[in-house]
């Protein structure tokens, strides 16, 4: 697998300023890779125990039976990672709540090539950063994968969120999530936050916005986009219409599927 070189949080330390509830059921956060996992990883943290967090690996399917420990019902821990639909998978979380974390596959494709460009992920394709290729071919591989080096698009979407819907796993959106955060005092967000705990098991308490704010805090995510190193490639703010018809030829349906269009 990839590897991915970040500096630790803080967060275990400000989780133990606050009263905690133990989880009474085991709870794993499953992503598309590159969709904000650690954003929403680090608010969920705030709520749970620090004994309850198993933090020992991002759990994916080449690891799943080094770590089956993270979804055992009498622990009840807090696991997260990028675990595809199989039919393994499908009975070891049987019992575990879950949360299918998404972003549009419009932004997603610019996220992975910053992500692919920074000096913190390591692969086996590290040749894509010595700036022989121009930003729309990076863009491009993005979106059909490099063959035998690492999956496209359309795989990563369907195997680590689209078929997680056929099950009782909850879908977050990344820009659900972005704007709530940026309206934190309105009862929509409230309301918002109120239901994401509710299906992880966890209450509202009256501190959560304090607890939100320093989960969400973008220095505590080593994935944050100005917390990489990043080769000096200038990368588009928005996905151009080529790459967004690309997108849409690659992985139809996927985008209304997921409620972006």
């Amino acid at each position: 697998m990839p590897r991915v070189r970040l500096q630790p949080d803080t967060l275990n330390e400000e989780n133990r300023r606050f009263s905690q509830t133990p989880l009474t059921q085991p709870v794993f956060i499953n992503s598309v890779p590159k969709s904000g996992t650690h954003l929403l990883r680090n608010i969920i943290r705030m709520f749970v125990p620090v004994e309850q967090q198993y933090d020992a690996q991002f759990i994916q399917w080449p690891n799943l039976h080094q770590h089956l420990e993270a979804f055992d019902t009498s622990k009840n821990y807090l696991s997260w990672g990028h675990l595809l639909f199989s039919d393994e998978s499908a009975f070891e979380l049987a019992g575990v709540r879950k949360l299918i974390l998404v972003r549009d596959p419009y932004s997603w494709v610019l996220a992975r090539t910053r992500f692919f460009l920074s000096e913190e992920f390591q692969s086996n394709i590290e040749r894509v950063k010595d700036g022989t290729l121009q930003i729309d071919e990076l863009m491009t591989l993005m979106i059909f994968g490099v063959h035998q080096k690492t999956p496209p698009l359309s795989e990563m979407y369907m195997f680590n969120a689209v078929s997680w819907l056929g099950t009782s796993a909850k879908l977050v959106r990344y820009e659900d999530l972005i704007k709530n955060l940026k309206s934190l005092d309105t009862p929509e967000a409230e309301a918002y936050f109120s239901d994401l705990l509710g299906a992880c098991g966890i209450a509202m308490t009256e501190d959560w916005r304090t607890r939100i704010r320093i989960g969400a805090d973008r220095k505590q995510s080593g994935t944050a986009r100005e917390n990489l190193h990043t080769a000096e490639i200038e990368i588009p703010s928005e996905l151009p219409d080529t790459h967004k018809r690309l997108v849409n030829v690659a992985a139809p349906g996927i985008r209304s599927l997921l409620g972006y269009e």
